[in-house]
């Protein structure tokens, strides 16, 4: 299968998903607190969820849609999240999305793998602008994209209803122009 490429940071490694990553992700990604701050993410988890997306990330992929990446520790290369680019090819920009499991929150984990990918965007895939989104009451998410240089654009009030509540949707964006300071891409 053709995979997305190893991105490498101080303490993580991003590479492609594999179906060996399947456990971890029914764990981490269907923990209630998770999936609650993320508008596709199903709760409860079931068996074989975690193995259908893997296979539609490959999919995407192939079709040049998305890059999804396995968020994993330098030290033991263990999962701890996820991220994925969603592609718009012909207006030249993408969607990040992101989630990292509560055991790793608070560790700077999501913004050093935000960072990275934002920066691959640019210079190797030269997408023009890199947007993002998040449920208001989801702050965390917001200082993340804030971290890495994303500007505020505005608030799509009760734009998504999860789990039979409307959730006002914080949106931030990233022009190629304004990425100047994020750390170097290593491969």
């Amino acid at each position: 299968m053709k995979t997305a490429p190893t991105l490498h940071t101080e303490r993580l490694i991003l590479r492609s998903l594999t179906l060996e990553d399947a456990a971890d992700i029914q764990h981490l990604a269907g923990e209630y607190d998770v999936a609650s701050t993320l508008s596709n993410m199903p709760h409860p988890y079931g068996d074989g969820m975690a193995e259908e997306w893997i296979h539609s990330c490959y999919n995407k992929y192939k079709k040049d849609k998305a890059l999804n990446f396995a968020v994993t520790l330098r030290t033991d290369r263990h999962l701890i999240g996820g991220i994925e680019l969603r592609l718009d090819r012909g207006n030249e920009n993408g969607e990040l999305g992101y989630w990292i499991g509560k055991p790793y929150w608070n560790r700077g984990y999501c913004t050093e793998a935000a960072r990275i990918v934002v920066a691959y965007s640019f210079e190797v895939l030269m997408l023009n602008r890199i947007y993002a989104q998040y449920f208001k009451r989801n702050a965390a998410s917001g200082r993340v994209l804030e971290k890495i240089g994303m500007c505020y654009e505005g608030c799509l009030r009760q734009h998504t209803k999860k789990w039979d509540n409307f959730e006002d949707l914080m949106r931030y964006g990233m022009l190629k122009t304004d990425f100047n300071s994020l750390a170097p891409i290593s491969s």
